[in-house]
């Protein structure tokens, strides 16, 4: 592909709307009791009401309902409190009805809209057309054989909501803040663990083109199945140049349905897309309409928690933490949990803060897991920060040493420190001694201190430590030196 000019890029614009598909985490399918957990068996959720057996009913599950108006509730959206099912038939190996339960005409949440911030420190107001209700379709399988596809049907029937906006992002960038913000809430308000790996979380984003200055959109194409936000946002910008320069060359776009290879970071087409679909929507027969009641959704709405982003201004307030702080803590469900156990134990919070966002988040970082993983409890944790505090353990040993051993572990911190030797030590004459002993070591550096090179300071604190075997205040270490070298 050739390289887009700059004039080219002043001149037109990207015009997209994604449609994000969230799998709801209740224990059982939209429709029957079979289990909707991930990672079962091939066909090992499966029912009736799954295969789609002859005179096999649905029912409705009510937790779905609720999850899809908590979601609604937070974008801001109407609820639409009289609401039903529709029958979308086509044909596809793994939908194994014929047709698939969804909602058209009548979606349970619509008009809402939902604020993401940009790399700017700007807003943008994103709307949100509708949310509906509908179940998931099985999953094909084709490279378990040489000749035959397989079919494996345990997530027929998992509740989803699909979230489509507005077609009113601008750019790759507000399209990545706008699924990192949903993936955020979906998180919080525990109506799905947005995990993209496992399809928890989908999106399919229609890409279109119009020169700056005009209202007429442009012809729009899909690109199908994006499964990270990366992803997203790779599928975008590719999309967005392949159709400035086939409209910059005199072609025209043609409307279709295109796949994302992520390996290339290219598009290419599944298939052209007809201006209609014809779906045969019709009201389901086999389902009662949804009537939400008044009480219900009043009850719902009292339940709500609090949103990322009224926690971080609080955060802000409460602990005079900076937005890049809070919002860390307040977009990570987990983390803020963690976060309030471990705070009614710690004895200086901003404490707590820094060793949650640096040391902490560094150490699960290495190794791959989530704070919900790790195995330090919180209340454990505070103690461990109270004794780095007080000065009782160096943060080195407490890092190295004390954590890892209190992984998993019910016992008193102070007393495991105690038992590991790690507990400082205030013999003013051995640290005297080690401070000669590193003096001695390194004369030139010593000389090259008294001359204005304050830099190697760090050499002899260091130094020292070590020769303290790590049992010592690294600040009266470095106390100590800056005095014998007047």
């Amino acid at each position: 592909m050739s390289t887009i000019t700059a004039a080219e890029s002043v001149t037109f614009e990207l015009v997209s709307g994604l449609e994000i598909h969230v799998q709801l985490n209740t224990q059982s399918k939209i429709f029957s009791s079979d289990s909707a957990t991930f990672g079962a068996k091939p066909n090992e959720h499966i029912s009736p009401v799954s295969l789609a057996l002859p005179g096999a009913l649905p029912k409705l599950n009510k937790e779905v309902v609720a999850k899809a108006i908590r979601i609604g509730l937070a974008l801001n959206c109407e609820i639409n409190q009289h609401n039903f099912f529709d029958r979308k038939n086509y044909f596809y190996a793994d939908l194994p009805k014929g047709y698939q339960i969804t909602q058209d005409n009548s979606p349970i949440c619509k008009n809402g809209f939902l604020n993401v911030a940009l790399a700017n420190g700007e807003e943008k107001r994103i709307g949100i057309n509708r949310i509906h209700l509908e179940e998931d379709a099985g999953k094909s399988l084709h490279d378990q054989n040489a000749k035959y596809s397989y079919v494996d049907l345990n997530r027929a029937g998992v509740p989803l909501i699909e979230i489509v906006t507005e077609p009113d992002i601008r750019s790759a960038e507000e399209a990545s803040a706008l699924l990192t913000e949903i993936r955020s809430l979906v998180r919080h308000l525990n109506v799905s663990d947005g995990n993209m790996e496992e399809g928890s979380l989908r999106c399919d984003a229609n890409i279109s083109i119009r020169e700056k200055g005009t209202a007429e959109f442009g012809t729009r194409c899909e690109v199908k199945n994006l499964n990270s936000i990366r992803n997203v946002r790779r599928a975008m910008e590719f999309e967005f140049g392949r159709q400035v320069e086939v409209t910059s060359n005199g072609g025209k776009i043609i409307q279709s349905t295109l796949n994302f290879d992520a390996d290339k970071g290219t598009t290419s087409p599944m298939r052209t897309k007809e201006e209609a679909n014809d779906y045969r929507y019709f009201p389901d027969p086999d389902l009662q309409p949804i009537s939400i009641s008044d009480e219900w959704l009043a009850e719902i709405k009292s339940a709500m928690p609090a949103l990322p982003k009224e926690i971080a201004k609080q955060l802000i307030a409460d602990f005079g933490l900076n937005k890049t702080e809070a919002n860390l803590l307040a977009e990570d469900i987990d983390l803020y949990n963690y976060f309030n156990e471990a705070k009614l134990d710690v004895k200086i919070q901003k404490s707590l803060v820094n060793w949650l966002l640096g040391s902490v988040r560094a150490l699960l970082n290495e190794k791959g897991i989530s704070i919900a993983e790790y195995k330090v409890q919180p209340d454990r944790l505070a103690s461990v920060i109270n004794l780095v505090d007080e000065k009782k353990v160096s943060q080195a040993n407490a890092l190295q040493q004390l954590l890892p051993a209190l992984e998993g572990k019910d016992i008193d911190v102070e007393s495991l420190a105690s038992q590991l030797n790690l507990l400082i030590v205030e013999d003013n004459d051995a640290i005297a001694g080690f401070i000669d002993e590193v003096f001695a070591k390194y004369q030139s550096q010593v000389q090259a201190y008294k001359s204005g090179k304050k830099g190697v300071l760090g050499l002899f604190v260091g130094e020292v430590m070590k020769l303290a075997k790590g049992k010592a205040d690294a600040k009266k270490i470095s106390d100590s030196i800056i005095e014998k070298l007047k």
